[in-house]
């Protein structure tokens, strides 16, 4: 074989890889642009977006702030001339509102936890 045979065999094999190369750039491109109609087509199936006129506002009365108290547990009643206490015996709720509404610090020098830094009093 001769040099002028595999210059052309290196040559069509380059222009195969070039080939296969832009075909596989438009089978992508092609699948990017499907995607793209795609999505515009069920975009335009969705409900409208809301109008400003249709958004939440505040309350006339303004923002709705948080409400702090302190609570307490509320004890389990205990069964009095029956078997047991039944689910619809009891309240729903665990705790309730304290009668004394200020909120309970610690001492000074009591951490208040073990190895919480305080001056260790027994």
């Amino acid at each position: 074989m001769s040099t002028a045979t595999f210059e052309l065999a290196a040559t069509s094999s380059e222009v195969l890889n070039v080939i296969a190369a832009f075909v596989g750039g438009m089978v992508i491109a092609g699948a990017l642009v499907w995607a793209v109609q795609f999505g515009m087509r069920v975009r335009d199936r969705e409900l409208p977006r809301p109008t400003p006129d249709e958004q939440t506002h505040l309350p006339d009365t303004g923002p709705v702030h948080e409400l702090r108290e302190v609570r307490e547990p509320d004890e389990v009643p205990h069964a009095e001339g029956r078997e047991r206490l039944l689910p619809h015996d009891l309240h729903h709720a665990g705790s309730r509102r304290s009668e004394d509404q200020n909120r309970k610090r610690w001492l000074p020098g009591k951490s208040g936890s073990f190895g919480g830094g305080g001056i260790g009093h027994a």
